[in-house]
């Protein structure tokens, strides 16, 4: 009786299953990542009297966390494919939660900078990233409802983290709200441990098939110098294959480049409004209590934006047109902020919310589904790590430099007109350079793969003709 081999098949993904707990963690890990950076907002007027220090100095922290989350994504690129997510997300909990926790120490804003910002930004990358790769790899047909229910943990976050970090500055001012934060962020690992990597079907395959191959082939006829090749092919298909760290040939896809330059500016004006909003509403005299709620008006309609539009996204006649559909929420996210700038009034201030919150609550709901579908599941790992180190420039210089003209000029619309002509110039472009590249891209391959198809007719014909030709000449001879 001949033994068998033991093989795993590649995984396909569940749709479901196992898949349910990923999503939940992924839910609880961009809830952190992307909240956090705009919660950490409601502390800036405390630091600014406790540290002497100005609008665009405080603004740096938020800039710094998003400049890291993103920055970091080769960095966690790298990690991931060479110790696996779960280890990965475990460290990047305990770093974010030990930045917050020495943040709470600190006595100039510079420490600040070094704890908040750099440390508990790494930490939250490492948490990030293979969180969104565990996602994409358990579905697929569901991908973008799943996707827009993980995006939608950032403005669940926010609706809580904002009206909590005001209580917890009323109560225990600025640093016990820093400790506070720093143990509610280890939570990261509890939802690190739940990436249970996807494994294939282990399937036997019978000795003797390899061998009846094997016998046939030593039994068939081989042309002079196939010996060769054929003993190298062996000795190379026995060597598994070497796996890229950071695979950089993905920047050779066209439509990776368009929507690297379309995420640059975007990044530059998406985050603004909701980092300077609260001291906003501050300066124009509204209560802190109610200045920190705003945040939450947003993060509450952002709630039913995101799985809504995930849903939309997965619609047959949409999902083709994804980039289409991105550009538009881009456009809708930037004459939002361009229509608001002359708020001045509270009510004005929430219906600017209402409407930002179903905007950018499109704009992160797409954002990676467009990602997914340019480059695939397989090369979405480096494709998001470069993409995220491009994004992390941008993301630097927009707050701070909103910051810095509130400083100089002591006017927060200008903030908003800066932001919404950044949002509605990437939406023109995105749509515009999909129409232009990608649609003529299309149009070429489908053609090439129409001309094989008449060439090998063309040749099946001309085959047929020889038969005849040849059968004709024998019927002469005899």
């Amino acid at each position: 009786m001949g033994s068998s081999r033991v093989e795993r098949e590649a995984p396909s993904p569940p749709d479901g299953g196992w898949g349910w707990v990923i999503l939940i963690g992924c839910f609880v890990i961009t809830g952190f990542s992307y909240a956090f950076p705009k919660a950490v907002s409601v502390y800036f007027k405390e630091l600014m009297k406790d540290l002497g220090c100005g609008y665009s100095d405080t603004a740096w922290i938020s800039s710094i966390i998003l400049a890291m989350l993103y920055g970091s994504g080769p960095v966690s690129s790298i990690m991931v494919n060479k110790f696996g997510c779960r280890p990965v997300m475990l460290l990047g909990g305990l770093l974010a939660s030990a930045g917050m926790i020495s943040a709470s120490f600190a006595t100039s804003i510079i420490h600040l900078y070094l704890t908040a910002g750099v440390l508990t930004g790494l930490g939250l990358a490492l948490n990030f990233q293979p969180s969104l790769i565990m996602l994409g790899s358990y579905f697929d047909k569901r991908r973008p409802l799943a996707n827009g229910l993980a995006a939608a943990g950032s403005p669940v976050f926010l609706s809580a983290l904002s009206p909590l970090g005001q209580l917890l500055v009323d109560k225990y001012g600025w640093r016990g709200g820093f400790l506070i934060m720093g143990g509610l962020l280890l939570n990261c690992c509890a939802c690190g441990a739940l990436m249970r990597p996807l494994l294939g079907k282990i399937k036997k395959v019978p000795a003797g098939v390899e061998a009846d191959a094997q016998e046939l082939k030593e039994m068939l006829p081989s042309k002079p110098g196939k010996e060769n090749n054929a003993a190298h092919a062996k000795k190379a298909a026995k060597k598994p294959p070497k796996k890229k760290l950071l695979d950089f040939s993905v920047l050779r896809d066209r439509g990776l480049i368009i929507y690297i330059i379309c995420k640059f500016i975007v990044v530059l004006g998406l985050f603004t409004p909701t980092v300077l909003l609260v001291n906003y509403a501050k300066d124009q005299g509204v209560p802190d209590r109610d200045a920190a709620f705003l945040l939450s008006i947003i993060g509450f309609i952002d709630i039913f934006a995101r799985p809504t539009c995930g849903m939309i996204a997965g619609l047959s006649w949409v999902r083709p047109r994804m980039a289409y559909f991105f550009s538009i929420a881009l456009l809708f996210n930037g004459l939002t902020d361009v229509c608001s700038a002359k708020n001045d009034t509270y009510m004005g201030m929430v219906i600017f919310c209402v409407f930002f919150g179903i905007s950018y609550g499109m704009v992160g709901s797409l954002q990676f589904e467009v990602l997914m579908g340019i480059v695939g599941t397989g090369s979405f790992p480096s494709a998001l790590g470069l993409v995220l180190l491009f994004e992390a420039v941008g993301v630097l210089l927009g707050p701070p430099s909103a910051g810095r003209l509130v400083d100089l000029f002591k006017r927060y619309d200008m903030v908003f007109y800066m932001a919404g002509s950044e949002l509605l110039l990437s939406g023109v472009f995105l749509s515009m350079a999909t129409f232009c590249c990608m649609g003529r891209k299309k149009k070429k391959d489908s053609a090439n793969v129409e001309e094989p198809e008449v060439e090998e007719e063309v040749n099946h014909a001309n085959h047929e003709s020889d038969n005849a030709h040849q059968a004709a000449l024998k019927d002469d001879e005899s």
